[in-house]
């Protein structure tokens, strides 16, 4: 039986974080102007980092830390690569420059010693060819479906071409964002559980909303997320499991916060509890979330 989540995740311990000015221009959900200390900023983040990991693990459910590069001020966010249940692994291709030196040897190696690597498109970086794992693609892994917005780092070629590859099918739609750009990932706006799918339908282009309703309503119940609660990283949400089996879902506090009680509520029909912890800095000058600091170890 295939699962949708696990019981193991994957961290990456800062070395070094600050605001990456390579991401800026397709992140619109990061900080640009730094208005504190860099090493403040950097022993801030590593404190928000040992916290949510603390909070993770003291649920059971086990995590996997390996140490950062100075070099990669996005180390934070392991979203290069994806691991499947049957123990292959694939690495994507990244569009800042520094988030490609992000895929460390020693770090491909050590998930080598339980994975199969099947694909690696790390040379469609060459040819200005982004697509960011888990970042760029939803995945309804029970279903084989992935929810995918279209970006500057989601190449909507190589998108239906790894579907196509992998037999996943794809719900592909457009989006736009506060600023009037596209949402630079689909991991802003929704997350796929075992029995619940949150998506904000809000930023979606309407053309594309009454399919991505219908595709979303099939296997699971569906939690309505607003534009207002996206900019508090409401859908950079993930769902596992610990050991005993228990499902739970882990968002960042900011998100908690800006969720309603019925929200709250109804997550609570789902999951044992929501794991929630601060991480203000890692939110303000990375543009991501608990779910991009998080990868599942299937």
């Amino acid at each position: 039986m295939t699962n949708q989540s696990t019981s193991h995740l994957f961290m990456i311990e800062p070395e070094s974080f600050y605001s990456n000015e390579q991401t800026a221009s397709s992140n619109h959900y990061q900080v640009k102007e730094v208005d504190e200390v860099a090493d403040k900023i950097a022993e801030q983040a590593l404190k928000e980092f040992h916290e949510l990991k603390s909070s993770i693990e003291k649920r059971g459910i086990k995590v996997t830390s390996l140490k950062g590069s100075s070099e990669c001020p996005d180390h934070i966010f392991p979203n290069w690569f994806i691991t499947f249940e049957d123990k292959t692994m694939q690495i994507f291709s990244m569009m800042a420059p520094n988030r490609r030196l992000e895929k460390k040897p020693e770090m491909i190696e050590h998930l080598k010693k339980t994975y199969q690597l099947t694909s690696d498109m790390s040379d469609l970086e060459n040819q200005n060819i982004f697509l960011e794992s888990t970042s760029s693609m939803v995945f309804d892994r029970v279903n084989r479906c992935v929810y995918a917005g279209i970006s500057p780092r989601t190449n909507k070629e190589q998108l239906q071409l790894w579907c196509d590859k992998n037999n996943y099918e794809l719900v592909m739609f457009e989006t736009t964002s506060h600023t009037g750009d596209a949402i630079y990932h689909t991991d802003v706006l929704m997350y796929v559980g075992t029995n619940l799918i949150a998506i904000c339908f809000d930023v979606i282009n309407s053309e594309y909303v009454e399919l991505v309703k219908q595709k979303v309503h099939r296997h699971h119940d569906v939690l309505e997320l607003t534009s207002d609660q996206i900019l508090n990283f409401c859908g950079n949400g993930i769902e596992a499991k610990n050991n005993k089996n228990e499902l739970f879902l882990i968002i960042s506090s900011v998100a908690y916060n800006a969720l309603s009680q019925n929200q709250i509520d109804t997550l609570l029909k789902y999951y044992k509890e929501i794991i929630h912890s601060d991480i203000p800095t890692i939110e303000k000058y990375g543009g991501g979330s608990a779910r991009c600091m998080l990868t599942e170890l299937f």
